[in-house]
């Protein structure tokens, strides 16, 4: 079992940045490749990014490449979303996923509770 905690959601007008924080305990953090999802109101859950265990590899939805970094520090059992240049479009709650591989909800296995993320205009 892997437990997440997710934090650094707000409030931001729009071109401004928001650094998201996802703490993991439980099995051996460094085993598993970490993910970003985001659920906006009457909206699917949808994958935002992607990184393996090492951070040697990183993968991002079109909608936010050039803009959000994901990153991780293994030693602090910690993966990051730095978010930039953000749109009112990026509004959503943001979850942090554990266990999975791909873009799919599906493939994942572990998820936190999720943290807000509001872009005003």
């Amino acid at each position: 079992q892997v437990q997440l905690v997710e934090s650094g959601g707000g409030l931001v007008q729009a071109g401004g940045s928001l650094r998201l924080f996802c703490a993991a305990s439980g099995r051996t953090f460094s085993d598993y490749p970490m993910g970003w999802f985001r659920q906006a109101p009457g909206k699917e859950r949808e994958f935002v990014a992607g990184i393996n265990w090492s951070g040697s590899g990183t993968y991002y939805a079109d909608s936010v490449k050039g803009r959000f970094t994901i990153s991780r520090d293994n030693a602090k059992t910690t993966v990051y979303l730095q978010m930039n240049s953000l749109k009112p479009e990026d509004t959503a709650v943001h979850y942090c996923a554990a266990g999975g591989w791909g873009t799919s909800r599906s493939n994942w296995n572990y998820w936190g509770q999720g943290t807000q993320v509001t872009v005003s205009s």
